[in-house]
């Protein structure tokens, strides 16, 4: 009978029953997350406003969000050709944010961009809550709560207000990383094709379910879970998760001509690649040839090593396995590309594992503490964030 009851599949009532509870316990956190998102976008209004420029602009209708705009308008084949003779096509961004957008189109009177700025949305609350699901599974309420807090006030955060596909990206891998460390092998699959279909690092879901799903097998048999059944989800789990990026980079490769390289050709019109970090190591060293570059040089040497310090701590901490590898190729993809190095820091905002120690910290901490320290820095990534996106911004 307990087999019986253990392999009988849960009833969609069931799974509501709780859903709801879970949501409950995550309110703290996506009140939270909701009141720092917003001030955000009041200083940015208010900073706007003073030097005349649109924030609607700035959220949704300039980089990247044009060009997903683009491909929810005319499909792909859409081309800059450069005077230098550098390609700029569009099919370097994959699908996913802009069918939806072309979705929100067809069925309501808002336009591609708008549409960009409601998906956004709605995908950073489902980030946020996926983020806490993660913190609370791991470490514990406040942990998660903590979690979702630091990701908020990042410096970059005012992105997750963007029509961009950080968001998107962020809310499907980190629900799919829940899903693999709560053993919903399918689930995890199919989230992680779909973080596939949204961004190039939708390789880092796929490693951190595939290796979840091969170091499971010296514990076969020890578990309830060790059953043909359960073989059979993790095996459609470990298969469906690199559908999502290998159908699209494919059909970028049959597009070009140019087989399975055709979307690294695509990527290399950007100046984009992996070259181990060699184009970046240059930047840096480019920034000791004069005195006030020479600090920028040193802040970003800094910024560095203080990514391997929280990295090396997770490990040290004993993060479960798939967080450790999708933060570790999440990192590894953002420093070690060629792309424009201003990016770099809004390549790095879905590795929020690597902030749990923080998160730690702060949930052991007082209260009254905690809160003073999320508020001045809110406060502070609510400036940057305005003061950013009025000049250089997210490119």
């Amino acid at each position: 009978m307990k087999d019986l009851a253990r392999r009988t599949a849960p009833s969609p009532v069931g799974a509501v029953r709780r859903a709801v509870p879970a949501l409950v316990g995550a309110a703290p956190a996506l009140v939270g997350y909701v009141a720092v998102r917003a001030l955000g976008l009041v200083t940015l209004a208010v900073w706007s406003a003073a030097r005349g420029t649109s924030p609607h602009t700035l959220l949704a209708a300039r980089w990247d969000s044009l060009w997903y705009t683009r491909v929810a308008a005319l499909g792909y084949g859409y081309e800059v050709h450069l005077p230098n003779g550098d390609v700029h096509s569009n099919l370097a961004f994959f699908p996913l944010l802009p069918w939806l957008e072309r979705l929100g189109a067809a069925v309501t009177p808002l336009s591609y961009a708008d549409v960009g700025l409601v998906v956004s949305a709605l995908a950073s609350l489902a980030a946020a809550w996926g983020i806490f699901a993660v913190g609370d599974h791991v470490y514990g309420l406040r942990t998660g709560v903590c979690l979702v807090l630091l990701w908020a006030v990042l410096p970059v955060g005012i992105v997750q207000s963007m029509a961009y596909s950080e968001s998107l990206f962020t809310a499907l891998a980190a629900w799919s990383l829940y899903a693999v460390l709560t053993g919903r092998w399918v689930t995890a699959g199919a989230l992680a094709s779909l973080a596939g279909l949204t961004r190039p690092v939708g390789a880092a879901v796929v490693a951190a379910v595939w290796a979840a799903a091969f170091t499971s097998f010296p514990h076969e048999g020890r578990t309830p879970a060790a059953d043909g059944a359960h073989r059979v989800r993790r095996a459609l789990g470990v298969l469906i998760a690199p559908l999502g990026a290998a159908g699209y980079v494919l059909w970028v490769g049959h597009r070009t001509g140019r087989g399975p390289f055709g979307y690294l050709h695509v990527q290399a019109g950007w100046h984009n690649g992996f070259d181990g970090g060699y184009a970046f190591a240059r930047f840096v060293a480019g920034k000791f040839t004069s005195f006030p570059a020479a600090l920028v040089g040193v802040g970003l040497i800094i910024g560095v090593a203080l990514l391997v310090w929280l990295y090396v701590v997770c490990v040290r901490q004993g993060q479960p396995l798939p967080l450790l590898v999708y933060t570790g190729v999440v990192v590894l993809l953002a420093l070690c590309a060629s792309s424009y190095f201003g990016s770099k820091p809004r390549l790095l905002l879905p590795a929020f594992p690597l902030v749990l120690p923080l998160a730690r910290a702060l949930a052991r901490a007082r209260p009254s503490r905690s809160a003073a320290t999320f508020g001045s820095v809110a406060a502070a990534s609510a400036v940057y964030g305005a003061f950013w996106l009025n000049g250089s911004g997210p490119p």
